[in-house]
């Protein structure tokens, strides 16, 4: 489990803060992450887990689990081989506020349903050079474009590309246009999220019934890894 990415994450993260114990802080909590994913997918019987590219290793564990058991229980039962289903082109990764790795674990990723003028200054945070706004700019190295480019329409994401290598397009001005592609995509969003957040909605009902009906799947799928290694 030592080579999971969020056990090497922690150690860069102790090695750039000049610790000595470059395991400072890590738990059992940050190896078993990863077996509480595999199983949560194996109990399921899943055959196909739709995931960001960031996630493929923890597929990849699973598969191997699976692998493990059919190998030493397939003669009673097999778990299905589960495989990763990615997106495609270049929208798995996006960069952060910060130009890393868009991740929660980095703090620096923007929450979807974040309200409106929150969501403004989120994006105003993004860091920029200090290029001149008259000088010419290079979008693929700019964060903020990369997001842009993920949200926007084609035409929108290719003129403001030629706006910035023309020079007369400002980071700022970049920015604004960020937020408003973002706050116009997930407005609806943002009003269903709310929606559902409010006491006395149907969220309740529905996880209770989706609930229901995950225990139903993961009870039958014990029993027969329980029968197939010999404990009743």
């Amino acid at each position: 489990m030592n080579r999971a990415h969020a056990y090497k994450a922690a150690r860069d993260r102790n090695e750039a803060a000049g610790l000595t114990d470059l395991d400072a802080g890590v738990n059992m909590g940050l190896f078993n992450y990863p077996i509480l994913m595999a199983a949560d997918i194996l109990v399921m019987e899943t055959d196909y887990v739709p995931v960001g590219r960031d996630q493929q290793q923890h597929i990849e564990y699973a598969a191997d689990i699976a692998g493990s058991f059919n190998h030493l229980y397939g003669e009673h039962y097999s778990f299905p081989v589960p495989q990763g289903v990615y997106p495609e082109g270049e929208a798995s990764i996006l960069p952060g506020i910060d130009g890393r790795k868009m991740s929660k674990s980095y703090d620096n990723h923007i929450p979807m349903f974040l309200p409106e003028n929150k969501l403004k200054k989120l994006v105003r945070r993004i860091p920029t050079d200090s290029t001149p706004v008259e000088d010419p700019k290079d979008p693929d190295n700019s964060a903020v474009f990369q997001i842009l480019r993920q949200f926007a329409s084609e035409e929108q994401a290719a003129s403001a590309r030629k706006r910035l290598e023309a020079g007369g397009m400002g980071w700022g001005e970049l920015k604004n246009e960020l937020f408003e592609v973002l706050n116009t995509t997930f407005a609806h969003m943002r009003e269903r999220y709310e929606e559902l957040m409010d006491s006395g909605s149907e969220l309740d009902d529905i996880l209770e019934a989706g609930a229901a009906r995950a225990r139903e799947r993961s009870r039958a799928t014990l029993a027969k890894v329980r029968a197939a290694i010999g404990i009743d």
